[in-house]
């Protein structure tokens, strides 16, 4: 094989031997390094090394894509890791071995299908958001950095503080499985140690009990037969729509006066207790003889009713509470029960919290409450001794 002292200009005039497919020219100050000239006009930078008595080659860079200089000082870096008993071929096939990430977010998203309650949710997050970013790269080379550049472009594009923390979460959730199911590329979670804002995303409202008799006489004028009975049964038990609307009848037992919740958002079943006014609208309930459910969807009597946004926003509407949410609620069942004096231990019991922090949120709802008790001490104070 001809060998020359490759320099920037005898690289620029080699050529292909006239006859032959190829014509290899190696360095004679770089051991290894070669530039490849082929018939075709193409040039390619190599390293050529022998390993364990096999030759390998390491594509540098072609011709017109790597300047000279550069390729050089790729070669000798590359030369000195053989000499140290490395192999860049063996690091190069398993660079290309670590996946993209939209092939772990497939795995991600099977998971998700398998065990989560919310798979829509993280599908749709993957799709919108995180997948056109993210889908076509490595997974080692997604670094902290630019993932926490994307964070902070997607809160300026806009997006609300809550949908960029989801998105945030899901996107560190997949590294984490892919890092549990031995996923090259996972062994570091490029989105864990990014600090997130404090996230104040609660929105507060609660009906007074004037507001919420306006309430119900406007549901029970709509024209959604069910609408006042779930309503009525939301503002009573603090239950979530989701669970009231799936409950079936052998859910109901109405002489221990309890409902059972087979399956909450915390994953855990519970026992919903019932006061005497929410036995009284589960019996007034019409009940058709093949019926399953207590809110019969008015289509098929053996599936339940999945919605009753419709019906609620005009109610709404009518009642003057506009803006308010079906999940205000299980918020203003909890404060009824806070003003009446009931501990935060006990609605947190009623509301099926996982966790007495999950109830805190609701200490302060107990003004009645607290007013009650001062006032009582100021007559107190003020009597007479």
């Amino acid at each position: 094989m001809p060998k020359l002292t490759l320099t920037h200009s005898s690289a620029l005039l080699a050529e292909c031997e006239p006859g032959k497919r190829k014509t290899d020219f190696y360095d004679d100050t770089v051991t290894g390094f070669v530039l490849e000239c082929r018939s075709t006009g193409g040039k390619t930078y190599y390293l050529r090394y022998d390993q364990a008595g096999r030759q390998k080659q390491h594509k540098i860079g072609r011709y017109d894509d790597v300047t000279f200089a550069a390729a050089k000082k790729a070669a000798q870096r590359l030369r000195s890791e053989v000499v140290m008993g490395g192999d860049p071929g063996a690091r190069k096939a398993e660079a290309k071995a670590v996946p993209v990430y939209s092939e772990l977010a497939t795995q991600h998203l099977a998971d998700a299908k398998l065990h989560q309650r919310s798979y829509d949710t993280t599908e749709g997050y993957m799709r919108l958001h995180i997948l056109p970013k993210w889908g076509k790269m490595r997974l080692n080379e997604i670094d902290g950095r630019a993932v926490a550049q994307w964070l902070a472009d997607k809160r300026a594009e806009g997006l609300a503080p809550a949908t960029v923390v989801k998105a945030k979460a899901i996107f560190g959730r997949s590294f984490e499985l892919g890092a549990r199911w031995g996923v090259p590329g996972c062994e570091r979670n490029p989105v864990r140690g990014i600090q997130s804002k404090p996230l104040n995303n609660a929105r507060e409202r609660y009906l007074t009990s004037a507001e919420a008799t306006r309430l119900l006489a406007a549901a029970e004028k709509s024209r959604n037969p069910q609408l006042a009975a779930v309503v009525g049964l939301l503002l009573l038990t603090g239950m979530r729509v989701s669970e009231l609307l799936s409950t079936r009848w052998d859910h109901v037992d109405v002489e221990r006066r309890t409902l059972h919740v087979p399956t909450s958002k915390t994953g855990r079943s519970r026992h919903v207790p019932l006061a005497q006014a929410a036995v009284g609208i589960i019996e007034r309930l019409p009940k058709a003889k093949e019926a399953v459910y207590l809110f019969a969807s008015p289509k098929d009597p053996k599936k339940h009713l999945t919605t009753i946004k419709h019906g609620w926003q005009t109610a709404r509407d009518i009642a003057g509470l506009p803006g308010l949410r079906i999940h205000d609620l299980r918020h203003s069942a909890a404060s009824f029960m806070a003003n009446s004096g009931v501990d935060l231990f006990a609605i947190g019991k009623v509301l099926g919290h996982a966790s007495y922090q999950s109830s805190q949120r609701y200490s302060h709802l107990a003004n009645d409450t607290l007013l009650a008790a001062v006032e009582a001490g100021a007559a107190k104070q003020a009597q007479p001794v």
